[in-house]
């Protein structure tokens, strides 16, 4: 996704990392950097917007339980590998467990 204008952070850049910033798992000096990319671009606020809201719900309906180390090792992974473009197998992760 990618609004069409030029801007200093790419949007590619800001998708890509767009749950490290949610989640203040990058420097300060990189959250500025995204900050600023939403003041100039709609469509990456938007999806900003969604994604706060969707882990708001999730962290509301699911907060309490904990998870497993390795289930979130296992997620993480796979949306690594998502992350880089590689191929992800078609099986559940959950089924791994």
């Amino acid at each position: 996704m990618s609004c069409g204008e030029p801007h200093e952070t790419d949007c590619s850049e800001v998708l890509d990392h767009l749950y490290e910033f949610l989640d203040r798992e990058m420097p300060d000096s990189d959250c500025t950097k995204f900050e600023v990319h939403f003041e100039e671009c709609s469509p990456c606020l938007e999806k900003y917007g969604l994604e706060q809201a969707v882990k708001k719900l999730v962290k509301r309906c699911c907060g309490q339980d904990d998870v497993p180390t390795d289930l979130r090792a296992k997620v993480m992974g796979r949306l690594d590998m998502i992350r880089s473009g590689e191929t992800v197998p078609e099986h559940d992760v959950a089924a791994e467990s």
